[in-house]
């Protein structure tokens, strides 16, 4: 069997002890909330539930990206090592984060230009992350290089559509993806936008709904249009911060929509989540067209 390292940043909300029981090693992507530095990717200093909590109340989170010099320190490990090992990183079209490990890869490359180390930009969040990340698991247990596995997955990715609807508007302005009168004037109305990640990586403002239900309905409708009516899913990925009685309501609307094995919900994370806000759902599931291809026939 095929052997090498599994590296995610920590954007990919898997569950701790999934990354436990597969030796998935995570880089902590870190945070302030309210001047407090938090530096682990998971919930090991703060709840989820507090978390969201002090974001409803008023709190302010603050992010930042992994930096250039801390992936050199770990590609140098590695190739000193002579280990093989394939890094999965938060999309380039919301962070500069993939950039950084390309140029930290492109300078170790200059001492060991043997070193197997492979560099994937998921051009996905949150569960879109973690399920390439579950892919690479699957491929390495069938027993893929880490050279197949990062080639199937470059050839994959694109077939992973992520939807996704905020429940403050407020929140996408504050990350410069909305302007402040379209804010105030979407939350007075209460509109719910419905967004997805496009080709790129980058969000796009895709349609607007009236309610939190109505735009759960506009969800279950991208995902019925985007595979073959006799399709048969093996695994819908929703997270969400901290609306788990909403999550309830999409699961049955997916259940009585279309034919899917398996629907993994998970609490997303505090990097992504400071800047959707509470009260926010994404549903990621693999289509049968490539996200080039749907916004081709659907937004064009």
């Amino acid at each position: 069997m095929s052997s090498f390292a599994i590296v995610v940043d920590s954007n990919c909300d898997l569950p701790q002890d999934y990354v436990e029981e597969h030796g998935i090693e995570t880089l902590p992507m870190p945070f302030e909330l309210d001047g407090i530095p938090h530096n682990q990717g998971y919930w090991q200093e703060i709840s989820g539930k507090e978390y969201y909590d002090t974001l409803r109340k008023g709190g302010v989170a603050r992010t930042s990206q992994i930096n250039p010099d801390t992936f050199i320190e770990i590609f140098t490990e590695y190739a000193k090592q002579g280990k093989d090992a394939l890094f999965l990183v938060l999309s380039s079209g919301l962070s500069n984060t993939f950039n950084n490990a390309q140029i930290a890869l492109d300078e170790i490359k200059e001492d060991y230009p043997d070193s197997r180390i492979h560099v994937i930009d998921t051009i996905s969040a949150t569960v879109g992350h973690g399920l390439l990340a579950i892919m690479a698991v699957r491929k390495r247990a069938e027993g893929c290089s880490v050279a197949e596995t990062a080639s199937w997955l470059e050839d994959r990715k694109q077939r992973y559509i992520g939807i996704f609807t905020v429940n403050d508007l407020m929140y996408l302005h504050r990350g410069g993806r909305l302007s402040k009168l379209s804010a105030i004037a979407g939350s007075a109305l209460g509109i719910k936008p419905l967004l997805n990640i496009v080709t790129d990586g980058s969000l796009s403002l895709k349609e607007k709904a009236r309610s939190k239900k109505a735009a759960m309905e506009m969800m279950v409708e991208h995902l019925k249009r985007s595979i073959n009516h006799d399709t048969v899913l093996d695994t819908v990925m929703i997270s969400h911060t901290d609306c788990p009685e909403d999550v309830q309501v999409l699961i049955d609307m997916i259940r009585a929509s279309v034919n899917v094995r398996e629907i993994v919900c998970m609490l997303m994370g505090p990097v992504i989540g400071a800047h959707v806000g509470p009260g926010s759902i994404v549903l990621l599931f693999e289509a049968d067209m490539t996200r080039g291809e749907y916004e081709s026939k659907f937004y064009r």
